[in-house]
């Protein structure tokens, strides 16, 4: 697949099923599937299977009437112009799906909790690259120096959100974590949990 292009799967409803039930989707999860008419074969299964199992579905077409949008609990119709070069989708169709699969991980990352006064805190610092990234996010949400931040982060294992909640005065990176499972994750109100226990 790497070497060698394929478009014979995208008509294999057979193995659309069977990548729906190995990835155990159901109640609780959300399938998105995503084609340029609406109507290849396996998006459109994948689609069926997911919703049938109790999945909410969403399904992103460049065509206003795919059948992808039938299936579907909620349709995403991105209208765009005929490809510059016919047959080639990836082109217009492709990059407006790749603009609003990029806005809609975005919207889930804000709902979940990843993030924090524009920063992306759901990080964990394992390499140069992150360590350098998170010390400076820790240092601008928490107010404390580089140096500190380094050192919280490292007390914290790389996590950013619990290196944060340390510098707010969490006891220690175990009582931090148990903060944020109480708040689903989310940084503001586990700040705010901690700024309320100081007047009790």
């Amino acid at each position: 697949a790497f070497r060698t292009l394929a478009g014979g799967p995208e008509d294999d409803t057979e193995e659309a099923s069977s990548a729906v039930a190995a990835a155990a989707i159901g109640k609780g999860d959300c399938l998105i599937a995503i084609s340029a008419s609406g109507s290849t074969p396996y998006a459109v299964q994948a689609l069926q299977d997911a919703r049938s199992r109790g999945a909410a579905t969403i399904a992103i077409a460049n065509n206003r009437g795919a059948a992808l949008f039938k299936q579907a609990d909620v349709a995403i119709l991105l209208e765009t112009p005929p490809e510059l070069i016919a047959g080639s989708t990836r082109m217009g169709a492709g990059t407006a799906q790749k603009i609003a699969l990029n806005m809609l991980s975005t919207l889930a990352a804000i709902h979940l909790g990843h993030v924090h006064d524009g920063y992306m805190v759901n990080l964990t610092a394992d390499n140069i690259k992150l360590r350098d990234r998170a010390v400076r996010m820790v240092a601008a949400i928490s107010g404390k120096s580089r140096d500190d931040a380094a050192r919280l982060l490292e007390k914290s294992g790389g996590v950013v959100k619990t290196a944060i909640l340390l510098a707010a005065g969490a006891a220690n990176a175990d009582a931090a974590e148990k903060i944020l499972e109480g708040t689903g994750q989310k940084l503001r109100p586990a700040l705010s949990e901690i700024e309320g226990s100081k007047g009790r």
